[in-house]
């Protein structure tokens, strides 16, 4: 029999009652297991979960458990991308953003976002959390960034080398130069590098950009080591990691990264001190905020949206101090106890006009001290 049961039940002649309904039996059956059928690829396709791309740069970590239970509240599944450091992070994104690598982006930061904004990469989104962030560390207005974080970026030592030589540690970015110093000293490059941009940043803030290249020239000319991202120089070039150079460019909150991955750690007895400290030179120091954002042409917006407020939730803000070494942008959110060796510098304001453009200073770095003679 061919075409619809329904219509052939009316067109045959009258059967017998027990043929007639032998055959509503054997089409009943037929209609409950095709509508069986139905509902079972339905519920398939409903458990499919939809796939969440995020691009970060390399340090970023977020507890597993946590990006598991965002997927089973959302029936999604994350898949992440590392893209090097941030500065390397957003050349990527500009030179794919005809067809964009995901839907989020986590890792610019306020040194990046004006190039970010030159290329349109972004999509507005302000998150409803964003209100628990206090307004002074806001990125921009439009949500184009919501702050998950922020973090000093600041100069660090290595106290067992310089208590080991009887050498006094640097006073100045004048002193920083010397060939006494520079030789010792191990910083990321300003053009791949966030942390290696906010140092560019602050030299050019306490010189003046004429005065930023002489220092640059000098520092280079007498032993300055430049890397191209902050994991080379830390995790390289550092003498705590078996490198050359106790001077590095890192973070405020590093010397409690250290102490907290010791081998005897113990946050009920921590340690008078910490193996490396601060090195807050004048003029050495810049404030980092770190945001999510969506990007344009994101294939799942709204999930990316659900995302974006996850990383400001209060779990993943908890985690991400002893994670990622940075503090949680949410006001109130507690810290480990081994933060206490995470001294905090003394900073003035950030004049407004050097985050403005800062990729023509990094092309005049490029210009004035990596191809000067």
């Amino acid at each position: 029999m061919t075409g619809n049961p329904q219509q052939s039940l009316e067109v045959c002649p009258p059967l017998p009652l027990v043929t007639r309904g032998g055959f509503f039996m054997r089409v009943h059956g037929v209609l409950t297991a095709a509508l069986l059928l139905m509902g079972l690829a339905s519920a398939q396709t409903q458990a499919t979960p939809a796939t969440l791309t995020v691009i970060t740069h390399d340090s970023f970590d977020v507890d597993k458990k946590l990006v598991a239970s965002f997927e089973t509240a959302n029936n999604a599944r994350v898949r992440f991308v590392k893209g090097g450091d941030a500065g390397e992070l957003l050349n990527r994104l500009v030179l794919t953003r005809r067809a964009p690598l995901a839907d989020v982006v986590y890792g610019l930061d306020n040194s990046l976002l004006s190039r970010a904004r030159q290329f349109d990469l972004l999509q507005a989104y302000r998150s409803p959390e964003l209100a628990k962030v206090p307004a002074a560390y806001h990125l921009d207005d439009a949500g184009l960034l919501n702050t998950v974080d922020y973090g000093y970026v600041a100069l660090n030592y290595d106290r067992a080398y310089f208590q080991k030589v009887g050498l006094s540690l640097p006073r100045s970015l004048d002193d920083l130069k010397s060939p006494q110093y520079a030789k010792l000293t191990v910083v990321a490059s300003p053009a791949t590098s966030s942390p290696g941009l906010a140092f560019l940043l602050a030299t050019v803030n306490h010189y003046g950009e004429a005065g930023a290249w002489q220092w640059w020239r000098d520092a280079r000319l007498n032993g300055l080591k430049v890397t191209r991202g902050w994991s080379d120089a830390y995790n390289k070039e550092f003498t705590r990691n078996g490198g050359r150079y106790p001077i590095v460019l890192s973070y405020a909150s590093s010397p409690a990264a250290e102490v907290f991955y010791a081998d005897s750690y113990d946050a009920k007895k921590l340690p008078a001190q910490s193996p490396t400290a601060n090195l807050f030179l004048p003029g050495s120091t810049w404030l980092q905020l770190e945001g999510v954002g969506i990007l344009k042409g994101a294939k799942q917006p709204a999930l990316a949206r659900k995302f974006v407020d996850f990383m400001l939730g209060g779990s993943v803000q908890a985690d991400i101090p002893t994670r990622m070494w940075i503090y949680p942008a949410v006001g109130g959110t507690p810290l480990d106890p081994v933060f206490k060796f995470a001294t905090l510098p003394e900073l003035s304001a950030v004049k407004p006009s050097l985050t403005a453009n800062p990729q023509r200073l990094v092309d005049a770095w490029v210009t004035q001290v990596l191809r000067a003679r």
